[in-house]
């Protein structure tokens, strides 16, 4: 599978060490080791924590020829704090080189010649406007490839307007239940499940399927009719930093081999417990490890 992803890439800085990240940047770093063919577009400063990031786009063996270096604006940061049962809270700091990606035609020409199957974007990068009107570009450059939105709400970095022009953009949604409660009070919608959840979004918007994350009581996976709550697999969680993006790669890898929602979402499942047990975004893990759970 050929996924082309746009977004951020940063540096979550803890009080003790600082971990490469970003949501965008996580997705398609865990993409990669599933085994599928990455293509991750953004940039970074022409700084250290830019350089160091190029670096490491090579190690996860991540295609990195749009990962651009630009002047002028540092590579993106994120302070993170995590309280005693492992949830993380974000500062974003603003701006950040992210923010600056630009795709000219030539760019546009060469992501579209590679064929894409899929293309991701999540909402942190869209809320400014210029990162909205390149990832626009990119996906009217890329008509056969379906789209992939983490929804992946962060606080001060999202409004009704934005969320009401890119969800309708998407094939698979991805976000986590107080994100789903959020949007339905946003918009003034009523729903007594997610089961009825998921099964009204998908029509109202024509996605073919839809993921919610529960934390440890699962997760809710719609893919058209198909419906499941796969269950969550107890593990002792270091931070759930990163464990959302794992999760969706994870999704998307199970959609593609035409799984089930039960089996997608326990997959799914599996892989965010893994990355949730360990600390940072993109610790090491291996599909053994994963399947073993439970």
């Amino acid at each position: 599978m050929k996924i082309v992803g746009i977004g951020e890439v940063l540096w979550d800085v803890f009080a003790d060490s600082e971990k490469l990240g970003g949501a965008s940047f996580n997705f398609a770093a865990q993409a990669s080791r599933l085994g599928h063919d990455v293509t991750f577009v953004s940039a970074v400063g022409d700084d250290e924590r830019g350089r160091a990031i190029l670096r490491r786009a090579e190690d996860l063996r991540l295609r990195s020829d749009f990962l651009q270096t630009v002047k002028g604006v540092a590579t993106g940061t994120v302070s993170v704090s995590v309280d005693s049962a492992g949830q993380p809270d974000y500062v974003i700091h603003r701006p950040a080189a992210y923010d600056a990606v630009h795709l000219d035609e030539a760019d546009l020409a060469k992501l579209a010649a590679m064929q894409p199957d899929w293309m991701y974007f999540g909402t942190l990068h869209q809320a400014e406007a210029t990162s909205r009107a390149e990832t626009r570009k990119l996906a009217r450059a890329l008509p056969g490839a379906k789209k992939f939105y983490d929804i992946n709400l962060r606080r001060n970095c999202y409004t009704r307007e934005l969320l009401a022009e890119l969800m309708p953009m998407a094939q698979v949604v991805k976000l986590n239940d107080e994100e789903a409660r959020e949007i339905d009070e946003m918009f003034g919608w009523r729903h007594e499940s997610l089961a009825e959840l998921t099964g009204t979004w998908l029509s109202r918007f024509g996605w073919e399927a839809m993921a919610v994350t529960r934390g440890a009581l699962g997760s809710a996976i719609r893919i058209g009719g198909d419906y499941a709550e796969p269950a969550s697999f107890p593990v002792k969680v270091v931070d759930t930093v990163g464990a959302g993006d794992a999760f969706s790669a994870a999704l998307l890898h199970g959609i593609s081999q035409g799984w089930d929602a039960e089996r997608s979402g326990d997959f799914a499942n599996r892989v965010g417990a893994l990355v949730a047990s360990r600390p940072g975004a993109l610790p090491e893990w291996s599909l053994e490890c994963a399947l073993a759970l439970g």
